[in-house]
């Protein structure tokens, strides 16, 4: 089972199949049409969203878009791993549609740029706090649901905090994440203090965006992840970009480049008016010692 998930081979195969089509001057229409698939679920393959490759679909495309053998191989080998079984795979009955996707790409990003103004995000998290948010948002699930829920969020903060290679993350919480009651003020103390407490990590910069700081941009914004995958041995990247935003209805992926560009920009304008990483951590502390005061 991969440690690292097999959705960057899936993007990757996806890109190059991209690239083929549009090469031979052909519409996803016109595509799907000759390996009698529908247009939606060959724009799914092209970006990476179809967790079991069919080998017919590749080796069918591979020959209309006329690849040479070594770049058949290519493609079957990245479709191989792409069809691997990832650790979250034993979560899929608790993962919403398509975020199977987002655990992907943050099990190989290399580094991950977060804003959120209303909650802690789910790499910081601790169980309780984790536990009281799903309790609110599927009061459906029954004991066990709920359980694998709190488990997979808390699985997947390993990947900031393993000793080998954990990746970086840098976050800037709006000062209201610090007064949103989630669990109660007990729970809220101790989710405070683990914020401080990570932001002592080499690799996880936590800053607080204070009220008084208004708004740097002019405008609300909502929560948003830029995950960066790190550079080839060429120093080129390993994969583009991604910025993934959240809202109630959903998700949504944004990697071209234009607007990666804009998100970089305005984490850095937000981050203008943020503490820094040690004024911050003494606001947390400060703030949890109100919640039990």
């Amino acid at each position: 089972m991969s440690e690292y998930g097999s959705t960057l081979p899936r993007r990757q195969l996806g890109r190059y199949l991209r690239n083929g089509r549009e090469e031979c001057g052909l519409t996803l229409h016109q595509a799907a049409a000759l390996i009698q698939r529908s247009a939606s679920t060959l724009q799914r393959i092209e970006h990476g969203m179809v967790a079991q490759l069919r080998e017919v679909d590749i080796e069918a495309l591979c020959k209309i878009y006329e690849f040479d053998d070594d770049r058949i191989v290519a493609m079957k080998a990245l479709a191989v791993q792409g069809n691997e079984q990832s650790w979250w795979c034993e979560y899929g009955d608790v993962i919403p549609q398509n975020f199977d996707f987002y655990v992907g790409l943050e099990a190989a990003a290399e580094r991950l740029v977060t804003y959120e103004p209303e909650l802690v995000p789910g790499l910081l998290q601790t169980p309780a706090y984790g536990s009281a948010l799903m309790h609110a948002v599927h009061p459906e699930d029954n004991a066990e649901e709920h359980a694998r829920r709190v488990q997979l969020r808390i699985r997947r903060q390993t990947r900031i905090t393993r000793k080998y290679r954990p990746a970086t993350l840098d976050v800037i919480l709006r000062e209201s994440v610090l007064h949103g009651v989630v669990g109660g003020p007990k729970v809220m103390a101790a989710q405070l203090r683990h914020l401080a407490d990570m932001s002592t990590r080499s690799n996880v910069n936590v800053h607080i965006l204070p009220f008084s700081s208004g708004f740097p941009l002019g405008e609300a914004v909502g929560p948003f992840v830029v995950l960066e995958f790190g550079a080839s041995r060429k120093g080129e990247a390993a994969e583009p970009t991604v910025v993934y935003t959240e809202c109630f209805t959903g998700g949504l992926y944004l990697a071209k480049s234009q607007t990666v560009r804009r998100y970089h920009r305005a984490y850095q304008d937000l981050r203008r008016g943020a503490l820094d990483v040690d004024a911050s951590r003494a606001r947390l502390r400060q703030m949890a010692k109100e919640y039990v005061s």
